[in-house]
This record gives C-alpha cells, sequence and structure tokens, in this order.
C-alpha cells in the first residue's frame, strides 16, 4: 500500500540550467497534477522531462525577474506547454533588452515570447490546492519579485515551513548584485528589511543560484543582513 504521506508531499524539484546555474523550480500539486515552472532560464528539454515524469500540467511560467539566465527558456516552456508567461511589469523594458544582455555576457540571444500576464505585489498564483504570493521586491531589477507560499496552504503542510522562491534578491550568504541594469543597493536592501526579514525564521529559501537557505539563517549571518 502507498504512503499516504509521502503520496501527499508537494512535488518541488530545482534544476540549475544553462551557463550561469540559474535554479529553476517545478512546484506540483501530488493530487490535482497541476504545476507552476519558475525561471525556465535554459535547458529547457530537461525541466520538460521533470513535468513529464512526474505527469503534471503546467499552469503558469513565472519570471522572477528578466535578465537573461532566468528567462531564455520561455518561449520554448510555452511552446511546449500553453501555459501563460507571467513577469512584472517594470522588468518588461528589461526583457525586450535581451540581444543587449546577450551581447554584455556573449551568449546567444535567446527567442522571446509575449508576457501573457503581470504579477504585482499582493497578486495570488494558484495551482492545484496551492497558493503563491507575489512580493514586489525591486533593488536587484525593476521588476523583481519573490513568491511566498505561506506553511498552511493544506492540511499535509500544517507543520511545514514556509517557502520563499526568492529570485536574485536573497541568496546564502549573500544578496543580488545590484550594478547592473535597472539595479540600486536602496532598494534591494528595503526590498529585504521590510519584506523578506519580515517572513518567519524558518521560512525555506529558494535563492536563484545556490543552495536553498532560510530566512532565520540569513538573519543571523548574512553580512549584509546582520547589525552592528
Amino acid at each position: 500500500m502507498a504512503d499516504s504521506k509521502a503520496a501527499d508531499k508537494i512535488i518541488h524539484e530545482i534544476l540549475p540550467v544553462g551557463l550561469l546555474q540559474c535554479n529553476c523550480s517545478v512546484v506540483g500539486d501530488p493530487h490535482t497534477r497541476e504545476a507552476i515552472v519558475i525561471d525556465p532560464g535554459d535547458e529547457v528539454d530537461r525541466i520538460l522531462e521533470v513535468v513529464t515524469r512526474h505527469n503534471l500540467k503546467v499552469r503558469a511560467i513565472l519570471s522572477t525577474h528578466a535578465h537573461i539566465d532566468h528567462v531564455g527558456g520561455l518561449r520554448k516552456m510555452k511552446e511546449a506547454t500553453g501555459a501563460p508567461v507571467l513577469m512584472h511589469p517594470e522588468d518588461l523594458e528589461l526583457y525586450k533588452r535581451l540581444d543587449r544582455q546577450a551581447s554584455w555576457l556573449g551568449m546567444r540571444v535567446p527567442a522571446m515570447v509575449e508576457v501573457d500576464e503581470s504579477l504585482r505585489e499582493g497578486d495570488a498564483v494558484r495551482w492545484g490546492r496551492y497558493l503563491a504570493r507575489v512580493m514586489h521586491t525591486p533593488g536587484h531589477t525593476r521588476g523583481s519579485v519573490c513568491l511566498y507560499m505561506p506553511p498552511d496552504l493544506a492540511a499535509e503542510q500544517a507543520a511545514q515551513p514556509g517557502k520563499l522562491f526568492a529570485g536574485d534578491t536573497l541568496f546564502a550568504g549573500s544578496i543580488g548584485r545590484t550594478d547592473l541594469w535597472g539595479g540600486s543597493f536602496d532598494l534591494i536592501m528595503r526590498s529585504l528589511q521590510t519584506k523578506l526579514l519580515a517572513l518567519p525564521d524558518d521560512t525555506l529559501v529558494y535563492p536563484g543560484h545556490g543552495p536553498v537557505t532560510s530566512i532565520g539563517e540569513e538573519r543571523e549571518t548574512n553580512p549584509f543582513l546582520t547589525v552592528g
């Protein structure tokens, strides 16, 4: 007999993709088989293999921001799944400049796709029984967002911490760089202090690059966030 708790466990696979190893997340509901894909920056065939293996139906493709390493696979992902692409409107201009981004990095220019819907502060993204709230966290780019899944969305999650898909706003031991297009150190610090650090310490943080961390760990050890 199958383990009912295992069957209820949220599906979440992280794939570091592309030249800069952007963390793409596939997050699925094991009951409804609906899913979202966050930051499909490249290697879409690998991402689709995860979707197929779990028999998932992608309901939305989300971009935490419009840097090339996070958006390079948007078109292929949309063509393969038919799911809408969502992005904060303040990053649309940056997305339109993929050719300049590619030139700066010495990369090929990825095919672009129309952005179907906007991600705005407080919006709820829903799939299956799950929900993520949009937090507009400018600083790395003007339209950077984080996606927060509270811990109490479903009965089996009641004892589990929340999840934060942080894009390039917060990393384990660091924060997103602010010297690129639309970056602002003052804005990213404001986003971190007023929004991310307001989350519970046990919130798991899934950065756009590198290992998983937590809000509490970063509050205590991140040199950009510690006081004194």
